[in-house]
């Protein structure tokens, strides 16, 4: 698009004026609404937030009460019970120290410490199942191997056709 060659002086005096005038009506729906506004982008943000939920930690069994003592002790001052620091029982030493020997580019440090922990069953690692999905695999116990039965024609390798995609239908793979 070419340029207009009939620009003089009061039509350039035209433009700005109304450069100035768009300005000042910016500045001045700024100057009104901007605090709304930036109230509505602080809301949506902090409802963009996901919500934090409090951790629930199992209950602690209750121990039996002990038989009273004859001989009154000095009374020990309450100590407080701090609550579990986190869902998962502590890391074995040996395992931990799997992390600091090599690197995982090299298949040890945290490669190996993290395929060692991954053999551990999910009871083994955690205190209780944290996701909905844990309880899927919670406490199935080892891999039970099952054997399979000799009988061909009890057994269905796949659905696929037996004689290849391309070739001519067998009547046995057709279910009529």
């Amino acid at each position: 698009m070419l340029r207009q060659l009939n620009m003089d002086t009061l039509r350039q005096n035209f433009w700005k004026e109304e450069y100035l005038r768009e300005k000042m009506v910016r500045c001045e729906w700024h100057r009104k609404h901007g605090s709304m506004v930036k109230a509505k982008q602080k809301a949506k943000a902090a409802a963009r937030l996901p919500l934090k939920l409090p951790t629930l930690y199992p209950k602690a069994p209750r121990s039996p009460t002990p038989a009273p003592q004859a001989v009154p002790s000095k009374a020990p001052s309450p100590v407080p019970e701090a609550p579990f620091q986190s869902e998962m029982y502590p890391v074995l030493p040996t395992t931990r120290a799997l992390l600091y020997e090599g690197i995982s580019h090299d298949l040890q440090g945290r490669y190996h410490y993290l395929n060692t922990r991954k053999l551990d069953m999910p009871e083994m690692r955690y205190l209780f199942p944290i996701t909905t999905n844990f309880t899927y695999g919670w406490q199935l116990g080892p891999p039970v191997k099952q054997e399979l039965v000799s009988c061909k024609m009890c057994r269905i390798d796949s659905f696929f056709r037996k004689n290849g995609a391309f070739a001519l239908l067998d009547p046995r793979d057709l279910a009529l």
